[in-house]
């Protein structure tokens, strides 16, 4: 009976939330930069910043609230950023993510999926894939990006998403994102 038990529990424990993303994977990877911002440093910064008298502050700490966890991952590596490909793909196949929009510049690709929330004009998910850079430098060091992924999870107000991306320093085709 304990072993019924158990592997119920293993079926229930992703049901509940409490799984990891497929694209986790890539965060201990060393030829893949990352930046995850989960769901107590999104709080913090929010109390810190609503003791701000400052309107912009309290804008983007209005924003940024609704979010569960932000994930970007980004590489130069060629072999990873085809496993990336493959990996968005795969994920789009089985989530319930939709093509929100899509910008094509030369060889760069940006694509937006979103998961529908509760709310109109609201979204539980917003995913970024970013394919096809060349020659985009990150930092003092010299790096060159290939692919971005980038994953907003929460409560995302798309009419609100152009001002988050402003003050995140996002790419500005997102601010595009907001006309859903």
């Amino acid at each position: 009976m304990k072993k019924v038990a158990v592997v119920f529990l293993m079926a229930m424990v992703p049901l509940m939330g409490f799984s990891q993303s497929v694209f986790d994977k890539y965060e201990n990877m060393d030829n893949v930069g990352s930046v995850i911002v989960n769901k107590g440093m999104i709080d913090l910064v929010s109390k810190i910043g609503g003791m701000s008298d400052d309107a912009e502050a309290k804008e983007f700490m209005d924003i940024a609230s609704g979010l569960k966890n932000v994930k970007v991952f980004m590489t130069e590596d060629a072999g990873v950023s085809a496993d990336m490909t493959a990996t968005v793909k795969k994920y789009l196949k089985s989530s319930k993510l939709e093509e929100l929009m899509r910008v094509k510049d030369k060889d760069v690709n940006v694509k937006f999926y979103v998961r529908d929330g509760a709310k109109k004009d609201h979204v539980t998910e917003l995913l970024m894939f970013v394919s096809g850079l060349e020659n985009v430098e990150v930092g003092d060091h010299g790096r060159k990006l290939e692919t971005v992924l980038v994953s907003l999870t929460g409560d995302i107000d798309l009419n609100k998403i152009g001002s988050l991306t402003n003050k995140m320093n996002l790419p500005k085709d997102l601010n595009k994102a907001s006309g859903k």
